[in-house]
């Protein structure tokens, strides 16, 4: 027998919409952002288990502190000629952009992404992975490519879709492919590359090799069904894969509130996981290189995976086609409180002694004139719009091992149509 119950003293329903704090026109005031000290948070071995260090998911793992010093157990103790070659390698990324930026603006190519603000995330984690570690990015970290020392000229060619480009105009720019150097085929299809990551880990330690995977994605991706999947075949085969999340507080237009940024940390999803969950500030690339060489520590002597969490902002458009001013506040980016990645570091080593303006001038204009001069090589190739780079025939190759008889057979019809007009 159903029994009827009076609901009237009940408050009706209803559900919560994620709104940012700042929208265009808005003052800024990041005041409600917790940042610990610098050197505060413990660093544990790393053979303990997951579940004796879950506050790491719910602070910000810190080494530089406000004067630059490197602080706390987490400090990496690098020599100045690493931290050097760290800094060279976050401003190549910073020309590099700029450059690609430009040439995007006057229609040599269809798109780009900056990672500006965000070189930190990319190249302090391949700094302290082994080269023949295997990444599998998003699309914001062509700094993994340009800290392995990829070519640069290789990368335009792949961005001006050119007779040069390695993968024959068959990616949209910036979604490089470079087994060489470590660097697995970028997809615009959100968070693929996660279970592609734990996949190839996973057949990594079936073989008995030393080599780990890394892996990144944007906190917006982790709403994505294969986050979740990857995730759970991790835990339960201890695959040796590091899982970034980048989490610049924007997905596009929607800001992190949509994938449950005001519900909690993007590494305490780790927690639910039993897997090892660190949030570390993205702005700070020494935090960066500790975090990740921690966490490929606890993959090579089988502790299982580990998700990184770097906090940081994402500075301009999320690409070419993104007017951020639209959607947020002008004063955002000044206005973020964990500063200049490049900057910061910059700072670290001026305080060592080990550096100065001076040097650092003159550095910015070196990386300018490389960018410029790779420029001017890969344009030799072609650009956008300058008529077909890739022979008409490749349109038949890359997708069978063996070519079907039909389309032999289309291409040679094509072939002999391109004869008799004179092409």
């Amino acid at each position: 027998m159903t029994v009827e119950r009076d609901r009237s003293n009940l408050p009706p329903l209803s559900l919560h919409v994620p709104e940012p704090k700042f929208r265009p026109g808005d003052a800024v005031d990041f005041g409600e952002i917790e940042v610990p000290p610098a050197g505060a948070q413990r660093r544990p071995d790393t053979a303990d288990k997951a579940q004796t260090f879950h506050e790491l998911a719910y602070t910000l793992v810190r080494v530089l502190d406000e004067d630059g010093h490197a602080v706390g157990p987490w400090d990496p103790k690098l020599d100045p000629d690493t931290l050097r070659k760290m800094l060279r390698s976050m401003a190549l990324v910073r020309a590099f952009d700029e450059r690609m930026f430009r040439a995007q603006r006057q229609g040599k190519t269809s798109f780009y992404m900056k990672s500006t603000g965000e070189e930190a995330v990319s190249v302090g984690a391949a700094s302290a992975l082994a080269y023949d570690d295997m990444c599998f990015p998003s699309y914001r970290q062509q700094g993994i490519l340009l800290t392995r020392g990829w070519s640069l000229v290789d990368m335009m060619n792949q961005i001006y879709s050119n007779k040069g480009d390695r993968l024959q105009g068959r990616q949209l720019p910036i979604m490089y492919s470079v087994k060489e150097a470590g660097f697995f085929s970028i997809s615009g299809n959100l968070t693929t590359q996660y279970p592609q990551a734990v996949g190839w880990a996973m057949a990594s330690a079936a073989k008995g090799d030393s080599r780990i995977a890394a892996t990144w994605c944007g906190e917006g991706s982790t709403a994505e069904g294969d986050f979740h999947s990857a995730l759970t075949f991790a835990t339960v085969y201890r695959a040796p894969v590091i899982f970034n999340v980048v989490n610049n507080q924007w997905a596009i237009s929607s800001f992190s509130g949509f994938a449950g940024a005001e519900a909690t940390t993007f590494a305490a999803r780790a927690i639910g996981y039993g897997i090892a969950g660190i949030r570390v500030d993205g702005n700070d690339i020494l935090a960066v290189y500790a975090a990740t060489q921690w966490a490929a520590e606890r993959a090579r002597t089988n502790q299982g995976p580990t998700l990184i969490e770097h906090f940081t902002y994402r500075v301009e458009g999320h690409s070419t086609s993104d007017d951020p001013t639209q959607y947020r506040s002008a004063g955002e980016p000044t206005a973020w409180p964990m500063g200049d990645p490049v900057v910061r570091l910059k700072n670290h080593l001026i305080g060592l002694g080990e550096w100065d303006e001076e040097r650092h001038a003159a550095q910015d204009l070196e990386l300018a004139e490389e960018v410029k001069r790779a420029q001017k090589e890969a344009e030799k190739n072609g650009i956008l719009g300058h008529g077909m780079h890739q022979p008409f025939e490749t349109m038949f190759e890359g997708v069978f091992e063996e070519t079907p008889w039909h389309l032999k057979e289309q291409c040679q019809q094509m072939l002999d149509e391109q004869k008799a007009a004179g092409l």
